[in-house]
């Protein structure tokens, strides 16, 4: 006799005018310009928390526009990184000298110019989460759910997704399809002639 299968929970995500106001960060000192990056990328190349803070320096091509992850099972994967997300890192990669010895190998180090830990990078997505005003829990895996939801509402394709995640199982990626069906669904509500409310 199998036990009945709780049903699973949609991964929640932000609009992208909310994920645009959160990373629209004002200032221009090392650590807002640290914390830019470190959003731009999360959301633009759907990062997990642990491959962020695993980031080496030379894990980021800056001509290729790409970046280097190494995620669960110890798989590399390539993921692209968008035009705003490479100006961030440009903007960082200037300011990184304030903090980081020379002989410091990570892309984002805290002010005492070691590799950051998850827990600052938690507590900074708060911070800018409260202070660009979003009304919702965010968290850095919310970013990742964000990247996913918007990537498959504008393309519909379920394996470039699942590749640009590196999920292993195309089952775990197809948790996103419930969350394109739901943004269709509103579609065909507010648009159909015989949907809508008189």
């Amino acid at each position: 006799m199998s036990a009945p299968k709780s049903p699973k929970r949609l991964p929640g995500n932000l609009d992208a005018d909310r994920m645009a106001r959160l990373l629209d960060i004002p200032g221009d000192t090392a650590i807002v310009n640290r914390d830019r990056a470190i959003l731009e990328l999360l959301y633009s190349s759907g990062l997990r928390l642990a491959e962020l803070v695993d980031l080496d320096c030379d894990d980021v091509d800056m001509r290729d526009a790409t970046v280097r992850v190494t995620g669960k099972g110890n798989k590399d994967r390539i993921v692209p990184v968008g035009r705003q997300a490479l100006g961030a890192l440009q903007r960082w990669h200037k300011s990184r000298s304030e903090y980081a010895p020379p002989d410091e190998t990570a892309l984002f180090v805290n002010n005492r110019g070691s590799r950051l830990s998850r827990r600052s990078v938690q507590a900074r997505v708060k911070h800018w989460a409260r202070r660009q005003g979003i009304d919702a829990n965010v968290f850095p895996h919310l970013f990742r759910h964000s990247f996913a939801t918007h990537i498959l509402e504008s393309s519909h394709d379920l394996r470039g997704v699942q590749e640009l995640l590196g999920h292993a199982n195309i089952s775990t990626t197809q948790v996103y399809t419930h969350l394109d069906f739901q943004h269709l669904a509103q579609i065909y509500d507010q648009t159909h002639p015989r949907a809508r409310k008189k």
